[in-house]
């Protein structure tokens, strides 16, 4: 670090703002963890850009431990390692089951597989100078993905409107800190180091550009939400009916709507069967008196 400061002093001096900065960047989240552990709810927050930068934060230590007089790496990236691994630990602790799960699931493969091949690996692979090199190239991916992981954020304020899930002092942090980390790079001819700010300066740039476009725009629902809202809808939408309801005290006029009419049902079966057989047997009976009332007459 000596040898950092007298060989480079504007390095070294951007190399601090640099921490600084930086550090205040990985606080920037703090506001909105804080309002997850109020409301004991993720709230639609994703885990995946703290997951990744603090894998990113790992791999540079890595990386600073390699090469010598990179104390700064070391002290910005350890700062970012411990601030990282709390905002996750109080993600899990309030996301939904399938939230949860998930992040462990990245957290195991990134953090502890890839993390422990990429040591295997270039333990085994290679030495010295060459080592340092390809550990500075794998540093170099994985800052970008760094920058890159806000992009679901970026089209989720596009597609909402909405700045709530991206605070503009966290764009700026990221752009501002971007282009002292690409001075300090630039200054110590490390290129591994300036590289990936190019890129995250790019990606600042375009987070405050949609922060000053949607800030004052009226937030809209995602196409899912507002189709599944039309559905409920029109799931309890009834046809409307109109009702005259008579005043308490009004004579009730108009209320004829509900006259009876009586209808008389038609006789039963049974009983119509046995009426058309009583019929015949009247008619029989009518004809024997006849029959019996003329030789009455004739004996007479």
């Amino acid at each position: 670090m000596a040898g950092l400061s007298l060989a480079h002093p504007l390095a070294f001096a951007f190399g601090i703002l640099g921490n600084i900065i930086s550090f205040m960047t990985y606080l920037a989240p703090l506001p909105t963890f804080c309002r997850i552990y109020k409301s004991k709810s993720t709230e639609g927050f994703q885990s995946v850009p703290y997951v990744v930068a603090l894998f990113s934060a790992m791999l540079w230590i890595y990386y600073a431990l390699l090469k010598s007089n990179e104390i700064l790496l070391i002290t910005v990236n350890t700062a970012g390692c411990v601030i990282e691994t709390l905002y996750i630990v109080v993600y899990l602790a309030y996301a939904p089951k399938k939230a949860k799960l998930f992040t462990a699931m990245i957290l195991l493969l990134l953090n502890v597989g890839v993390f422990g091949l990429i040591l295997l690996l270039t333990m085994l692979l290679s030495a010295g100078h060459s080592r340092v090199v390809l550990v500075g190239w794998v540093c170099v991916g994985f800052a970008v993905s760094v920058f890159v992981a806000p992009l679901s954020i970026i089209s989720k304020v596009v597609r909402t409107r909405s700045v709530e899930f991206m605070p503009f002092f966290l764009s700026l942090s990221l752009t501002v800190s971007a282009v002292v980390w690409f001075l300090y790079g630039l200054l110590i001819k490390d290129k591994y180091v300036a590289l990936p700010n190019v890129i995250g300066f790019t990606f600042g740039v375009i987070q405050m550009g949609l922060y000053a476009l949607y800030c004052n725009a009226t937030p809209r629902l995602p196409g899912k939400d507002v189709e599944a809202e039309e559905a409920v809808d029109d799931t309890f939408k009834v046809p409307e009916h109109v009702v005259t309801i008579p005043k308490l005290g009004a004579p009730a006029v108009e209320m004829k709507t509900c006259e009876e009419h009586p209808v008389e049902s038609p006789p039963p079966i049974e009983a119509a069967a046995k009426q058309e057989d009583d019929e015949p047997s009247s008619a029989e009976e009518l004809e024997k008196a006849g029959n019996k009332g003329s030789n009455n007459t004739e004996q007479v």
